[in-house]
């Protein structure tokens, strides 16, 4: 399956930002990161409940590719490898955050049910 390349052209900065997010898990792994700084894959899965291994590649592959994450492979054996936020991964969760605020609101007014993050190694994965 080939995708279309994630260049534009743009309507405007909206457009172009959430081509860059698009995908339910994306703000999510930049959440991860920013909260944690580094983490290595399987960190990364046990804190986003109900990611699958696939997708979890393909998104991070992606934002590789657009300068949001940086990888680190260690060159050990085994091999092992680190994700963290790049500057600009840094400024996008920064600018991702009153659209969090306006989230946690929303959850608050429709007293939607949250995922206790503690919790979320015991979910079930697809």
């Amino acid at each position: 399956m080939v995708k279309a390349p994630r260049q534009g052209p743009y309507i405007c900065g909206i457009d172009a930002a959430l081509d860059v997010v698009s995908g339910k898990w994306k703000g999510l792994i930049l959440w991860e990161l920013d909260a944690h700084h580094v983490r290595r894959f399987a960190e990364l899965r046990r804190g986003l409940p109900g990611v699958s291994e696939k997708m979890l590649t393909q998104h991070l592959r992606e934002m590789e590719e657009d300068g949001l994450v940086h990888r680190h492979v260690y060159a050990e054996v085994p091999p092992r490898v680190e994700y963290s936020l790049t500057e600009q991964g840094r400024s996008l969760n920064a600018a991702l955050g009153p659209l969090g605020r306006w989230g946690m609101e929303r959850i608050r007014r429709e007293r939607v049910e949250m995922v206790d993050h503690q919790d979320a190694e015991a979910m079930p994965r697809p």
